[in-house]
């Protein structure tokens, strides 16, 4: 591609008003009123379930979630449930598959390749994909939960990196349905906390490379 992909830096946001703001972009996409963008958000702890979810993998019951300020939200995205929370980077891309000459799972594994690539040469953390299970793991604990749906041929969801995470609340649910597999994050794995803004700047610099966008312009929005 010899394009400028849209990025749009929402900060700290609650994952409803991130959701209407993919289906606001994803309606513009489809009909071709904007180019690919990405949406870069760091979520308020909620609890995600996908289309093909198990309500009993959500161990914490309703009240406990709602006594903690903890949300639970459906949504139509690929996977079962995931947990989103301070300290983890959220990166929902808008892309055209076609455009990009990328099937679904192309387009899948190019993302994965991404935290990959970056974990390896940026933070020397031996990342890889799971034989069996989506997204980038280190041994059998997953750094990076993906989950996507595609919609008249555009991506919406995506990735979310455990940066900084509180990792414990991961205990409230079993990630994606996997009792056996556990979670961590970049700062476990670097033995330090990470600086966030600057693992968010790496993760657009290498999502530019490996989508092979010749730039990036940001998208200033309310």
């Amino acid at each position: 591609m010899d394009e400028r992909l849209r990025v749009i830096s929402l900060g700290k946001c609650r994952y409803k008003k991130a959701l209407a703001i993919q289906h606001e972009l994803l309606e513009k996409r489809q009909k071709g009123d904007i180019g690919d963008t990405l949406i870069l958000v760091e979520h308020p702890p909620v609890i995600t379930t996908g289309r093909n979810a198990s309500k009993s993998n959500i161990i914490a019951s309703k009240e406990y979630l709602s006594e903690n300020g903890i949300e639970l939200i459906e949504t139509n995205r690929g996977g079962d449930v995931t947990y989103h929370g301070d300290g983890q980077l959220v990166g929902y891309p808008i892309f055209n598959l076609e455009d990009n000459k990328l099937g679904v799972r192309q387009f899948v594994e190019k993302l994965e390749q991404v935290f990959i690539d970056l974990l390896t040469e940026k933070y020397d953390v031996n990342a890889t994909r799971h034989e069996q299970h989506r997204g980038v793991w280190v041994g059998n604990e997953k750094v990076v939960a993906i989950g996507i749906a595609v919609k008249q041929g555009v991506t919406m969801h995506g990735f979310a990196m455990n940066i900084n995470t509180n990792l414990e609340h991961f205990k409230l649910i079993i990630p994606c349905g996997l009792a056996e597999m556990g979670v961590t994050s970049l700062q476990k794995q670097v033995g330090e906390k990470v600086d966030f803004q600057q693992a968010s700047s790496l993760v657009l610099e290498k999502i530019c490379d490996t989508f092979e966008f010749n730039s990036y312009e940001k998208i200033e929005r309310n």
